[in-house]
């Protein structure tokens, strides 16, 4: 069987065969397994479950760290800087009138997509098999097999 530059071997082995990372991070950005996308990934804001309730998937191998808070600061500075720019422009407001609107809205923004980006880089650590969300092979032993 040959294979073309354009479609790479991908092995069936289930131990290695590859997720499909884009469901995957939709399943994170709802704060769901990236597994089954049934389960709760996260409790009480930010916290990661150890494992999946639904699946038994196990999380406590992820490694989100500060990868979220640096992406909502990137997405939430991109939105609003423009915002800002076009409401002071257009609207000329109090000043004190839209350092109001702009802090509570950056504050919500930033609130509700800092759990949403934390579940989506959890499941991308999932999806790629990144620290530890591999099989472990030397706690199966019927995986060596397969190696």
């Amino acid at each position: 069987m040959t294979h073309s530059a354009a479609t790479p071997y991908l092995p069936e082995d289930p131990l290695t065969a590859e997720r499909p990372a884009w469901p995957a991070i939709r399943r994170g950005l709802a704060c769901r397994c990236p597994n089954c996308g049934e389960g709760a990934l996260l409790h009480s804001y930010l916290k990661v479950n150890a494992a999946c309730p639904n699946c038994g998937e196990d999380f406590s191998h992820q490694r989100a760290d500060d990868g979220p808070a640096y992406l909502t600061i990137l997405i939430v500075g991109h939105l609003m800087a423009p915002l800002m720019l076009y409401v002071f422009v257009e609207f000329r407001p109090d000043p004190a009138v839209m350092a109001t609107f702009f802090t509570i809205g950056t504050a919500v923004l930033s609130l509700v997509l800092l759990p949403r980006l934390k579940g989506a880089m959890v499941a991308l650590q999932w999806a790629k098999r990144m620290h530890g969300f591999s099989a472990d092979l030397s706690q199966d032993p019927a995986a060596l097999s397969h190696v």
